[in-house]
C-alpha cells in the first residue's frame, strides 16, 4: 500500500502541474483572439514554419488550430503533416514536468523535422496524386474579448455571487497551493518544481477570480477537466504502476534493453492510436532511463494526442494518409537516431 500511495501522490503532482500549464496556455490562446491562428496564413514556407511551431506548443490547441485551417483550405497537405509531426499532445506537459531541458530539446527537434517533412510531403503530393480535403464549415477560434472586459465590478460580482463551480475551483487551487507552500505536497525542498508550481497555482487563483462564468464552464470544466485531466491522471497512474510492477516482479529493464528494436517498433505502432494516454508509457520509461531518446522521438513524432480527432470526424481518408506519412517518416527518423547510438 505504501508503493500505491507514493505512485498516487506522484501522479497527482504531475496532473496538477499539467493542469496549471494547460489552463495557462488555453487562457493565453483565448486572450490572443486567435492571433496565432491568423499568423499561419501566407506563403508556403510560412505555412510550414508556423504549422510546425503551433504543433510544437504543448497541448492540443496548436494542433486544433492546424486542423481548422487545413479543412478551411488555408494549409497545404504537407503543412498539416508537418504540424502533426511536431505535435506531442498532452504528453508534452508531462515531459516538461519530468525532464524540462530534454523536453524543450525534443520540441525544437520536432519543429525542425516537422518543417522539413512538410516541404518533402508537398513535393510528393503531385507524384502520389493526393488531393487535400475540400473546405468545410468548422467553427472559428473562440473570441477573447470576454476575457479582456476586466473590471472591479466583475471581480466583485464573481466573489460576492460566487457559483459552486468557481468556489470548488478556487478552494482546490488554494488547498494545493497551501500544500505546496507548507511542504505537505510535492518536493520537500525548495527547488524549481516547487517554486514554479507555487507561482502557477497563484496565477490560476487570480484567473479563477477574474474570468467570466462562461470561460469557467466551457474552457476549464468542460474542456480541460472533463476531456483531459481525469484521463491524464489515470494514464499517468497506470504507467507508473506498470513500471513499478515490471521492476519488482519482472526484469523489465533487462527485457527492454535486450529487445530495444522491438520496443522502438512498438512505440511507432502505439503512436498511430489517436488520443493521449498510451504514449505516456514511453515518456515514463525515458524519464527512468530505460529507453533511449530515439524511442521517445519515435513515439512523439508519430503520435499527436487529441490533435487529429477533429479531422478524423471529418475525413477518415486524410487522417489515414497523414498518419501513414507520420508513421513512415517517424519510424525512419527513430531507426536512424537509434543506429547513431541515441
Amino acid at each position: 500500500m505504501a508503493v500505491i500511495s507514493v505512485i498516487f501522490e506522484r501522479s497527482l503532482m504531475i496532473t496538477i502541474f499539467v493542469f496549471t500549464m494547460m489552463l495557462l496556455v488555453d487562457w493565453l490562446n483565448v486572450m490572443s483572439e486567435g492571433a496565432l491562428v491568423s499568423a499561419i496564413k501566407g506563403s508556403t514556407w510560412r505555412q510550414y514554419i508556423t504549422a510546425s511551431f503551433l504543433g510544437a506548443t504543448p497541448g492540443c490547441l496548436g494542433a486544433f488550430a492546424n486542423v481548422s485551417l487545413y479543412i478551411h483550405g488555408s494549409l497545404s497537405f504537407g503543412a498539416i503533416v508537418g504540424g502533426m509531426i511536431a505535435t506531442s499532445g498532452d504528453e508534452a506537459f508531462v515531459m516538461l514536468t519530468l525532464f524540462p531541458g530534454k523536453a524543450l530539446g525534443l520540441f525544437a527537434l520536432l519543429f525542425l523535422l516537422g518543417t522539413a517533412s512538410a516541404w518533402l510531403v508537398d513535393k510528393l503530393v503531385p507524384i502520389l496524386k493526393i488531393t487535400p480535403c475540400n473546405e468545410c464549415g468548422l467553427h472559428r477560434p473562440h473570441n477573447g474579448l470576454e476575457l479582456k472586459r476586466l473590471s472591479l465590478s466583475l471581480i466583485w460580482r464573481n466573489l460576492t455571487l460566487i457559483t459552486p463551480l468557481r468556489l470548488i475551483f478556487l478552494t482546490l487551487q488554494a488547498l494545493f497551493l497551501l500544500g505546496i507552500l507548507g511542504g505537505a505536497m510535492g518536493p520537500e525542498v525548495w527547488n524549481w518544481e516547487r517554486v514554479t508550481l507555487s507561482l502557477f497555482l497563484s496565477i490560476l487563483i487570480l484567473i479563477g477570480i477574474v474570468v467570466p462564468e462562461h470561460y469557467l464552464k466551457e474552457h476549464i470544466w468542460r474542456h480541460i477537466i472533463r476531456r483531459h485531466i481525469w484521463r491524464l491522471f489515470l494514464w499517468t497512474f497506470s504507467a507508473l504502476l506498470l513500471l513499478e510492477i515490471g521492476f519488482k516482479h519482472w526484469n523489465l529493464e533487462e527485457f527492454v534493453r535486450t529487445n530495444m528494436v522491438w520496443v522502438l517498433l512498438i512505440s511507432a505502432v502505439v503512436g498511430i492510436v489517436p488520443g493521449s494516454g498510451p504514449h505516456l508509457v514511453f515518456v515514463m520509461m525515458f524519464a527512468k532511463g530505460i529507453v533511449p531518446f530515439s524511442v521517445l522521438l519515435t513515439s512523439s513524432f508519430i503520435q499527436d494526442g487529441d490533435g487529429m480527432l477533429p479531422l478524423l470526424s471529418y475525413t477518415v481518408r486524410d487522417w489515414l494518409l497523414i498518419k501513414a506519412f507520420n508513421f513512415i517518416l517517424g519510424l525512419g527518423a527513430g531507426i536512424a537516431l537509434y543506429a547513431m547510438g541515441s
